[in-house]
């Protein structure tokens, strides 16, 4: 089996271990020289489907080592997208969601084996055009500087106020309990005819406060 290194910057985790990101990225050059063609894993994503599950989530390529599992995997334009979820009841997995989440974790790499590829003896680059995808692991040392994790949690999921409970958590550092008064407050200030404009100024104020603490 052979690994391709992507790193990854952490923007946000959820509490519940959840994360996503690209584990492989379309037309870059790692510093393995090798290239990943798009469509490279789109059979193996099949097969996965077919079979009713996906490759699996292990910590450093340790095949004794599964630290949660992948709820999504798709292909697009950019590269192979991965939504994940660590299990932190586990030893290995509450290791990875507390290294996630200080960053000291940065890098994503997919186990594969080549199944079609192309090597230019001029330029020593090893273009992967078709590859079985086996596992994705969260490594140390990444050797790509392309692929990043998005934001787990993003404003356009807000649809209702436990949504919005939801994201101020994962995405804003809010305790649970935190979250839930801040979205009572403004749940109690939409249902007012009017609103002092000091009580919202004060909100406001609260609100800068927690953001500039976080950056």
């Amino acid at each position: 089996m052979q690994h391709i290194d992507k790193p990854f910057e952490i923007k946000a985790i959820s509490d519940s271990g959840e994360f996503s990101g690209y584990a492989s990225v379309y037309g870059n050059v790692d510093q393995g020289d090798d290239i990943v063609a798009p469509g490279a894993f789109a059979d193996s994503l099949k097969s996965f489907s077919m079979k009713g599950r996906l490759p699996a989530l292990l910590w450093q390529h340790k095949q004794s080592d599964p630290i949660g599992v992948f709820t999504s995997m798709r292909e697009d334009e950019h590269g192979l997208f991965v939504e994940g979820k660590l299990a932190l009841k586990t030893q290995k997995g509450a290791e990875a969601y507390e290294l996630m989440q200080m960053k000291a974790i940065s890098g994503m790499s997919i186990g594969f084996k080549s199944q079609v590829d192309e090597y230019s003896p001029k330029s020593g680059i090893r273009t992967i055009q078709k590859g079985d995808l086996w596992e994705v692991s969260l490594v140390t040392f990444p050797m790509n500087d392309s692929a990043r994790v998005v934001s787990i949690k993003s404003i356009e999921e807000v649809i209702d106020f436990k949504s919005a409970e939801r994201l101020l958590r994962d995405a804003g550092g809010f305790s649970r309990s935190e979250a839930v008064a801040l979205v009572s407050r403004i749940k109690s200030l939409s249902q007012r005819e009017s609103v002092d404009e000091d009580e919202r100024q004060e909100l406001m104020k609260a609100l800068t406060r927690r953001t500039e603490l976080l950056s």
